[in-house]
């Protein structure tokens, strides 16, 4: 019932936040590059689930299951509010929802890799 609750909760707020049209969130894959290589303190961020990660991630990347909810906002309460957030999934769906979950937690460098890993033409590791 908690997980069922808390996978409502994450819905949510990805919904409410996304009712705010942050249209800079969502990049292109050569802004996403570009804007990667010359931010600092950038973080990547895979939100794909274990076994889609073993086929493959974007060097550096960390993981964090969007798919586990309960798991996931821990993560992101942990996360440097100051740091910029690279974030990408399989499509660009469940990355956008991250992106906008993180922003409503008060990171506001969240971009979301538009067509996810599935348009990406870089190397996998």
């Amino acid at each position: 019932m908690k997980k069922r609750y808390l996978s409502y909760k994450l819905y949510n707020a990805s919904r409410i936040i996304f009712d705010k049209n942050y249209s800079n969130m969502d990049l292109t894959q050569e802004q996403w590059k570009e804007k990667l290589a010359a931010t600092s303190n950038a973080v990547i961020l895979d939100v794909r689930t274990a076994q889609e990660v073993a086929d493959g991630k974007i060097e550096g990347a960390i993981n964090h299951d969007i798919f586990n909810p309960q798991a996931f906002m821990q993560a992101i309460d942990s996360f440097d509010p100051d740091a910029s957030y690279f974030v990408y999934c399989r499509s660009g769906n469940r990355s956008g929802q991250a992106c906008a979950i993180l922003r409503s937690k008060g990171i506001e460098n969240a971009y979301n890799l538009m067509g996810g890993i599935m348009s990406w033409d870089g190397p996998l590791v």
